[in-house]
């Protein structure tokens, strides 16, 4: 009896303890099981993937970008600022009043040795109301050069607003086709490494049957190594330019845009590029903004010439006050009147003062003409060069598809000759890195023919 208490209280303390396992691991598995789906969303919610097509990515761009938001916004600042210009030609009403309380007024005889003192006449009170109103009739055409220089400020304002949006989607455009390239680069990549794996394998065979030696295992071995390394490098070129990307669309760093368009999507034709190229002289922002700031400082010249014209204006006022000051002695009364009449104004002193700011706003004119043909000359040389370049991107692209099945084709034949002992394992990894390079010239190609398009149409002004 006295040893069978110590054995049940030990059976008991082993059915406690292991109830408080099977308590634990019950606990685990329902946290395990709620926390699953918890952590499925919170995956899924830190990483929103996109697909779009190049022209989606570019409009988008051009909605969402803070810089486009921003030249927006100044342009409708320019807007309001014009708004204002055009008021300020309307009269000019002005409403006042006043009151004044007077003190004793305080009279002195021989210097200051005799005072005396008595009530301001005819009342120590004083007030008026009044309204009074001026118009500009004449001012040698300054209000009119106002009212046109905030025009072309507006233009200005507009041209520079279609020029970042350009400029965005051009950028938008050349990172888009970038990852374009690296999508495709990552297909040649994995297509790679899939052939040095298989290679590799093949070779430990035939070591293993001492048909080659060792030297062509490290080799092989080097070579898949390599591959595993790019393979890494372009991926983490993709998320760099995914980054870029998403900067540009102003989206959330936790979206990772998904292409739709390939490398090979259809290229317009060499011959429906001639009439962008045509108008570029007119149509190029940059032209039009040039042409517009001449506009402008011609604008500042009527401006100053304006200074040497005299200004006629009309004016008028009514009002009521008190007392009556009209007649004297003062009456101790209200009275109210009212005028019209005309003003003019000539400041002898512009004669002299704006002579220099008149020769300086007109040599400012011809020095905006001469800078306006020299980017003229500028514009429609780089149009002409992108236009030469596009030509030979196509021509590059139907070379390189040659290529690529011409380098696959050797490929195999090289391919087929080393397993059969016929080739050096040299041959070999040239005839692949042949092929791979044709595949990359042809994608890079691809690419490179779209950018010049966009590069063409935003110099062209119709991005």
């Amino acid at each position: 009896m006295t040893k069978s208490v110590p054995s049940n209280l030990s059976l008991e303390k082993r059915q406690i303890d292991n109830k408080k396992l099977y308590s634990l691991v019950f606990a685990f598995w329902i946290c395990t099981f709620l926390l699953f789906p918890i952590t499925m969303i919170a995956q899924n919610n830190t990483e929103e993937k996109y697909q779009l097509t190049l022209s989606e990515a570019i409009q988008l761009a051009k909605h969402q970008n803070q810089s486009v938001q921003a030249a927006d916004i100044e342009e409708n600042a320019v807007y309001e600022d014009r708004k204002d210009v055009y008021k300020s030609a309307l009269p000019t009403i002005n409403a006042g009043s006043s009151y004044q309380r007077f003190s004793n007024l305080t009279l002195f005889t021989d210097g200051l040795n005799h005072s005396t003192s008595g009530a301001r006449k005819p009342s120590p009170n004083s007030a008026n109301l009044g309204v009074d109103v001026s118009f500009n009739i004449y001012s040698g055409g300054k209000q009119k050069a106002l009212q046109n220089e905030q025009n072309s400020r507006l233009k200005l304002a507009k041209l520079n607003t279609l020029d970042t949006s350009g400029n965005v989607a051009f950028q938008t455009a050349s990172e888009y086709l970038e990852l374009l390239r690296l999508n495709e680069l990552q297909k040649f990549i994995l297509d790679q490494l899939k052939r040095a794996q298989v290679r590799l394998d093949n070779i430990n065979s035939l070591y293993k049957n001492q048909k080659v030696t060792k030297s062509d295992v490290l080799r092989a071995q080097v070579i898949l190594s390599n591959v595993e390394l790019s393979l890494q490098q372009n991926q983490n070129d993709i998320g760099i330019t995914n980054q870029k990307l998403i900067v540009l669309m102003d989206l959330p760093d936790s979206v990772h845009l998904s292409p739709i368009d390939s490398a090979g999507i259809q290229k317009p034709e060499i011959n429906s590029l001639l009439p962008l190229i045509e108008k570029t002289e007119n149509s190029s922002f940059n032209i039009q903004k040039s042409t517009e700031n001449i506009k402008l400082q011609r604008t500042k010249v009527k401006i100053v010439q304006s200074n040497n014209m005299p200004s006629v204006s009309f004016f008028s006022a009514y009002g009521l006050n008190y007392p009556n000051y009209l007649f004297f002695p003062p009456v101790d009364q209200a009275y109210s009147i009212g005028f019209v009449g005309l003003k003019m104004q000539y400041n002898i002193s512009s004669i002299y003062q704006n002579k220099n700011k008149l020769t300086a706003a007109k040599m400012r004119v011809k020095e905006l003409e001469l800078l306006q043909k020299e980017q003229i000359h500028v514009i429609n040389s780089q149009i002409k060069a992108y236009y030469i370049k596009y030509e030979e991107a196509l021509n590059r692209i139907s070379v390189n598809e040659k290529s690529v099945e011409q380098a696959k084709v050797n490929y195999r034949i090289v391919n087929t000759k080393y397993l059969n002992q016929l080739a050096l394992l040299t041959d070999l990894l040239d005839a692949d890195n042949l092929y791979q390079e044709s595949r990359l010239n042809l994608a890079k190609a691809q690419t490179d023919a779209l950018t010049i398009y966009y590069h063409i149409l935003y110099t062209s002004g119709n991005l």
